[in-house]
């Protein structure tokens, strides 16, 4: 190998050694790109710069990214996720493990609406959690659950990840969205499935709501509830994601919408304040400001990886994987899947991704069916420990009994049923080029 072929993976374990040792993500992909592009091919590293962070900056497509941002931290804020789940608790009736079937569909909803897993799953821990525990839910069950429903907005449209994937794979975010919506309520028909299975095996896991409690609210008093609860963020969901995949509208466009749509619901229900909008919009700059500095320092590495001829070096060893171009995809599903367990799928994203598509591109792999793969496999990063983001955000939150054991235990069940879904959309790649077909994407 060459001279830059050794620091190009030089560049890459000094990135991880500085993530192991403490270092922001931002920072570190900064320093690692420009010490060993500064190495490799001295100050015209620093020339180039300059014009792709001007260009990551003034994407027209990453407006979106902030609308989507505030439009679901306006929902989590005016507590819209709280009606729903003790709506769809309630409709569940006498069904054992009705409150997590509740969990799973209010975590589509919430994940359609909002596409950021730490605001749902915290929000749904700060709701749900001690209302399952003193109705005599398993901890780990209760734990598994609500991480699994939050991480749904990691593939159901308007996901940032999907986003952030249509500028990495250059496909249209439309088009991602329609892939992923399929494979998205597949999944949570999984979640589904397994609390039913679970709850008819073990019922004393999942104790379905006291009738006493049920019988507070019945017949028309329970459908108008119903209504009131699910209507608004039902025409909410329908109105952005049918303008975009039905293509009225932009995503830019449609956020903005959406956003504007989020104020309204929260002024429907009366708990607008200037308080709410303040905090709301503080979130979304925080929020998007770590993801645009991740953004701006991968361009760094980026640049400094391909100077360094960091994408021959992959696609030579992505060549000699056995199997040829499937053995590659599988190559590329596990190592996404091993690294879930130590990154952020931002970080993933920025960092694995680009140094591994091009051989796919080449290879004449459909990138649409790629990215809902990818963007599949990439929720397992919330979820996996030890460093899944899900289990940090729903421990942060819990009661202190629940113990971080049974928080890992819990998910377990659920990281399999991804697994599964993997393997059933890796199997069936209709399953995610259906719709973008029917639809003349």
């Amino acid at each position: 190998m060459s001279f830059d072929d050794w620091l190009a993976i030089s560049m890459i374990v000094a990135f991880m050694a500085l993530l192991l040792a403490g270092m922001p993500v931002g920072i570190g992909i900064a320093v690692a790109g420009f010490l060993f592009g500064w190495m490799g091919f001295g100050d015209f590293l620093f020339n180039l710069s300059p014009a792709r962070i001007y260009g990551v900056v003034t994407k027209y497509e990453f407006l979106a990214i902030p609308l989507f941002v505030y439009m679901g931290v306006m929902l989590e804020k005016s507590r819209v996720a709280e009606d729903m789940l003790d709506i769809v608790g309630r409709l569940s009736g006498s069904l054992n493990g009705g409150m997590a079937l509740a969990l799973i569909i209010v975590g589509v909803l919430m994940g359609a609406s909002t596409g950021i897993v730490g605001a749902t799953v915290v929000t749904l821990t700060l709701l749900t959690m001690p209302i399952l525990l003193r109705r005599g839910y398993d901890p780990g069950v209760a734990s598994g659950a609500i991480c699994a429903s939050g991480t749904l907005g990691q593939i159901i449209p308007p996901s940032l990840v999907l986003i952030l994937l249509a500028d990495i794979i250059g496909e249209s975010v439309g088009t991602l969205f329609a892939a992923s919506l399929l494979p998205g309520i597949a999944l949570a028909g999984l979640y589904c499935l397994y609390i039913l299975l679970l709850g008819y095996a073990r019922p004393e896991l999942l104790p379905p709501i006291p009738a006493e409690e049920r019988a507070s609210l019945t017949g028309g008093a329970l459908a108008f509830a119903a209504v009131k609860a699910l209507l608004p963020p039902l025409l909410l969901i329908g109105g952005v994601l049918g303008s975009i995949i039905g293509g009225i509208a932009a995503p830019t466009e449609a956020a903005g919408v959406g956003a504007i749509l989020s104020i309204s619901i929260a002024a429907l229900y009366g708990r607008l304040t200037l308080r709410m909008i303040w905090d709301a919009g503080e979130s979304t700059l925080r929020i998007s400001a770590m993801i645009f500095f991740i953004l701006i320092a991968a361009q760094v590495f980026s640049i400094a990886f391909r100077g360094l001829n960091g994408e021959d070096l992959v696609k030579d060893m992505l060549a000699l994987t056995p199997g040829g171009e499937t053995g590659a995809l599988i190559f590329l599903m596990a190592l996404l899947f091993v690294l879930g367990f130590f990154l952020e799928w931002i970080e993933i994203s920025y960092i694995a991704l680009p140094l591994l598509l091009p051989f796919f591109r080449e290879a004449g792999v459909d990138m649409v069916w790629l990215a809902a793969l990818i963007a599949l496999n990439l929720q397992t990063s919330f979820l996996t420990p030890p460093f899944g983001w899900a289990l940090f955000f729903l421990k942060g939150a819990a009661p202190p009994e629940v113990s971080t054991g049974a928080i890992y235990r819990g998910v377990l069940p659920f990281i399999a049923i991804q697994l599964v879904a993997l393997v059933i959309l890796f199997s069936f790649p209709g399953l995610a080029l259906w719709l973008p077909a029917a639809i003349g994407w």
